[in-house]
């Protein structure tokens, strides 16, 4: 270890608490919060011959934690944005453009009619397009949806992973409308 690790160790018992309820405050997820902490004071170690004493020891540690708090959010946008450019051209069949919007001759005719839940007729036809999909995909579905329960809720109760949950939304939501393309005749 370095030749301030003593010190260190006394920050850590200073401060720890601390540093970990402001990584908390920030994530909101107790296991990020305790690695983004273990992670900082890594850091001090590593870095503690450039520490200047001339600024107090916790808000260099609280600097160290903030820019490891900003690494860990930009991390978790590119990979959102992996997971979401995952979501190919393949799984849309042509249903959107660029820009992810619905492509002119792409929407049907039953979209335009905004009293469709309104219709036993509709509802019923909907419902054996629900139950066409798989479990998991109604479930989400259902919760998103229908019981408008917010994504971190339903991850959590569906122990599935934020980008995986945003998938089986779209993918769900493409299977529906095939479904419905296909079974739904306006009389």
């Amino acid at each position: 270890m370095q030749s301030g690790a003593p010190e260190i160790s006394q920050w850590v018992e200073q401060y720890g608490d601390d540093l970990f309820s402001w990584a908390y405050y920030k994530t909101r997820n107790k296991e990020v919060a305790e690695d983004l902490v273990q992670e900082s004071f890594l850091a001090a170690v590593r870095s503690y011959d450039g520490f200047k004493k001339q600024s107090n020891p916790k808000t260099w540690l609280f600097t160290i934690l903030n820019n490891k708090i900003i690494d860990y959010y930009r991390s978790a946008a590119h990979n959102r944005s992996v997971n979401m450019s995952s979501l190919s051209s393949e799984d849309d069949d042509g249903l959107f453009d660029k820009h992810g919007g619905w492509l002119e001759d792409s929407q049907s005719a039953w979209e335009e009619d905004t009293h469709l839940l309104d219709r036993p007729e509709f509802l019923k036809t909907l419902e054996g397009c629900l139950n066409q999909l798989s479990e998991k995909h109604k479930a989400v579905t259902l919760a998103k949806f229908f019981h408008h329960k917010k994504g971190k809720q339903i991850s959590k109760e569906l122990n599935i992973s934020s980008s995986n949950l945003w998938q089986i939304v779209h993918r769900s939501k493409l299977q529906l409308k095939k479904c419905l393309d296909l079974k739904w005749k306006d009389e």
